[in-house]
């Protein structure tokens, strides 16, 4: 297209009648608008009368192939006073209110605590800022639960912070068969117990879960065994944990806690006792959803032998209790009933059991007598959440490493094919033992066994 030399209007409806059934089109929109452009301007658009006007509009539809509103659009900018020319291109961009910093510390945040839900997540960015001044998680402070998610998906998130999570399996007239009923009181406990897995028929540890009803302070022991002379000193010791007097124990129909040991330590402390009932499975559910989110998560599945429940018992009093009670915000269920009586159960409010207990009328009373409300503050307010959190995790880690393997591997010796003959001299088999020593109780020596027999060893296992 070239619009250089300027046409006449007597010409221009010349070549229109001549090129009725002839069409034209602009290799490019660069060129197109330039070729508008230099056309309106040299025929003095703003100038012509109306009948000229829909000439050069009929002419410069035909040389650029444009439609009729396209060309109308473009006249209509070049009579504002604008050139016609193409715009440059603007993305439309969002700007970032959350750094990769901020997901970052989320990301830290996560890890220290487990990744807990997004309403309880949230809740701890809060205190992290507003309770515990901690500038850097101002600006995450006031995210929603959404956007949290939205946040934990992000590539900078999973490159940070991953949780691969496996295949979960699925697991005497003494107690009066009721529902306990706390009136808001605390002081009424849900019982269970978890148990550590089995190795080669071996029982690992088993973890006893204690849970308040309305306050959910959690306090969680561990034994080697369940029998009566091995729970009735931790239970004790974990009563001894809550700070308020036990009035309520309820757990279900196991053997572990209906027996009269126990029932006979709950009357001393004048402690109710009371049992799940039958057809009624969510008795106790909320400890068993405690076990699951809290114990589960923390302990694992694997096995855990049952010498270390001393040790494990140590961890527990020592930093997870405190944790758990202190700095780790658990829902607060809030009962809604719909026009047709159907009873649901929403969660708009987080706190830790320490909130949840600080916030209960008259809360003096409630407390044991050498307890007090700015002792218990004073304990919380020690450390901020994430730093109980990280020593947690830290006293679970050495913990862990302190746990040694139970079975023992034998000396793997090289493989010989059909018809060849393994040849081993002294020294080569001096230097495989000490390489793969085998460590056997009260024994110095392998048993020689004949082919087609088994060692005595063998046969009593």
């Amino acid at each position: 297209m070239d619009a250089a030399e300027r046409i006449g209007l007597e010409k221009i409806r010349a070549f229109l009648e001549a090129s009725e059934g002839v069409g034209f089109r602009g290799r490019n929109r660069e060129e197109v608008y330039g070729f508008v452009n230099a056309t309106l301007r040299e025929q003095h658009y703003e100038e012509l009368k109306r009948d000229n006007r829909g000439l050069v509009r009929r002419y410069v539809e035909k040389m650029t192939g444009l439609s009729r509103a396209q060309t109308t659009r473009l006249i209509g900018r070049y009579r504002q006073g604008e050139e016609v020319k193409l715009r440059p291109y603007q993305r439309n961009c969002f700007s970032t209110r959350y750094t990769r910093k901020d997901i970052a510390l989320l990301a830290g945040l996560d890890e220290a605590h487990g990744t807990l839900s997004g309403p309880a997540t949230r809740k701890l960015l809060e205190r992290a800022c507003y309770e515990f001044g901690e500038e850097q998680y101002q600006n995450l402070a006031r995210i929603s639960v959404a956007q949290l998610y939205r946040l934990r998906h992000s590539r900078t998130y999973r490159q940070r912070h991953m949780v691969y999570q496996a295949t979960r399996p699925t697991a005497v007239s003494i107690g009066e068969r009721r529902r306990p009923e706390p009136l808001g009181r605390p002081g009424y406990l849900r019982v269970d117990t978890v148990h550590q897995g089995e190795l080669d028929g071996v029982k690992g540890v088993y973890h006893i879960n204690a849970v308040d009803e309305v306050t959910q302070w959690e306090v969680v022991g561990a034994v080697p065994q369940i029998s009566e002379a091995w729970l009735q000193p931790v239970l004790e010791a974990m009563l001894w944990q809550f700070p308020f007097p036990i009035r309520g124990f309820h757990s279900d129909n196991g053997s572990e806690f209906i027996n009269h040991t126990v029932a006979k330590l709950l009357k001393k402390l004048l402690i109710d006792q009371t049992k799940s009932r039958p057809r009624h499975s969510n008795d106790n559910g909320q400890v068993e959803a405690k076990n699951g989110a809290v114990v589960r998560k923390h302990m694992g599945y694997t096995h855990i032998a049952a010498s270390h429940a001393e040790a494990v018992e140590a961890f527990y009093e020592a930093h997870f209790n405190p944790y758990l009670n202190f700095h780790r915000p658990c829902g607060v269920p809030e009962r809604v009933v719909n026009g047709k009586g159907q009873e649901k159960r929403v969660y708009r409010w987080y706190a830790t059991p320490w909130e949840i207990l600080r916030q209960l009328p008259e809360v003096v009373r409630y407390l044991k007598a050498d307890l007090t409300i700015a002792e218990l503050e004073q304990r919380a307010r020690a450390k901020t959440d994430t730093q109980a959190a990280e020593e947690m995790r830290e006293a679970k880690r050495k913990l862990f490493a302190s746990f040694q393997p139970t079975s023992l591997a034998a000396p793997r010796l090289p493989l010989v094919g059909p018809g060849q003959r393994l040849q081993m001299g002294e020294t080569t088999l001096k230097h495989t033992m000490e390489r793969n020593p085998m460590k056997l109780e009260g024994a110095n020596r392998l048993p020689l066994v004949g082919p087609g027999s088994r060692s005595k060893q063998e046969k009593q296992l």
